[in-house]
């Protein structure tokens, strides 16, 4: 099982992707990556909306991220989200064990 986050970052005037080049640039995304449990910390920038920041935020478990939410990491994070003035939104999906449907393998490009 994992737990993975979606968070949609939005903001104005490039705010938000200048949000996700400051946490990357200055270490934090790095040292998210290098906790313990975590399996992926990615951004993606929207073609439809230039003004929106995707973070794909995964987990081994509940417990990997109330260790990286009680870390000081989240005051740094905290701040760098006033200071860019972001607003969010939040989607969490817990992983399916079996895996895809084999009825929809045909549909997957490998």
């Amino acid at each position: 099982m994992s737990i993975t986050v979606n968070l949609r970052y939005t903001g104005r005037n490039g705010s938000a992707r200048a949000f996700a080049e400051e946490m990357t640039s200055g270490g934090t995304v790095g040292a998210i990556r290098s906790e313990d449990g975590n399996l992926r910390y990615e951004y993606y920038v929207s073609l439809d909306d230039p003004e929106t920041v995707l973070l794909i935020d995964e987990w081994t478990d509940q417990s990997a991220i109330d260790r990286h939410h009680a870390s000081p990491m989240m005051q740094k994070i905290a701040e760098l989200r006033e200071k860019y003035d972001l607003h969010m939104t939040v989607e969490r999906y817990v992983s399916d064990e079996g895996g895809l449907p084999e009825k929809d393998e045909h549909f997957i490009r490998k």
